[in-house]
């Protein structure tokens, strides 16, 4: 299928935030791409121009695709609660993101990978399917025979970020996906009612 694998700097300027994580080059250039980026006058962008700004960041930063992301989004306003809520709520519940925040790997592109290549487990079976929903309680472990690989290793190690909906135990190199987390536990900086009334014009 296909995925954005262009660089990650140039998208993250666009939105003006390193929305990929830390990125030294984003630090040195966070103005948006393009010879007239560093410009300080700016034309002002229409209301759809910044809900449609806001959809595409969210996409970018969980790294789903139009339909995957339209059909989330269906999900979510047939489900009770608020449906911006509900929406990030259901990219949270995503087996690869599960696996970049419980520091598996640094990255969601490469928690994808990870689950696309067989060396995720959740409850005990492998899943390779990165959308795959995560339910409450539900355990996502390294497969035994992928512990020892050194790309999972050293982003373990470098990992300090700490969750209130995800728990890890570093020995048996497995979390528990305790509950659905809160919109304020969400670190992503989403304005998700933009992107509903994107969807609701």
């Amino acid at each position: 299928m296909a995925r954005y694998t262009g660089p990650k700097t140039k998208i993250a300027r666009k939105f003006g935030e390193a929305i990929f994580g830390e990125d030294k080059n984003f630090e040195k250039r966070n103005y948006p791409p393009g010879q007239h980026g560093n410009a300080s006058r700016r034309g002002k962008k229409s209301e759809y121009a910044v809900q449609l700004m806001e959809k595409q960041k969210a996409k970018y930063t969980y790294g789903i695709l139009e339909r995957q992301f339209s059909n989330l989004f269906k999900k979510a306003s047939r489900s009770k609660g608020i449906t911006g809520e509900v929406l990030l709520q259901l990219c949270e519940s995503r087996l690869d993101n599960v696996v970049y925040r419980l520091g598996i790997s640094n990255s969601r592109r490469g928690a994808r990978q990870l689950v696309s290549h067989r060396h995720i487990t959740v409850n005990g079976e492998i899943v390779n399917i990165p959308s795959y929903s995560l339910r409450e309680g539900d355990v996502v472990a390294v497969r035994e025979k992928s512990k020892s690989l050194q790309a999972i290793e050293s982003s373990l190690a470098s990992s300090s970020a700490v969750y209130e909906w995800l728990t890890w135990n570093a020995d048996k190199k497995e979390g528990t996906f305790v509950k659905v987390p809160e919109r304020l536990q969400i670190p992503e900086n989403i304005k998700e009612q933009l992107i509903v009334e994107l969807y609701s014009k």
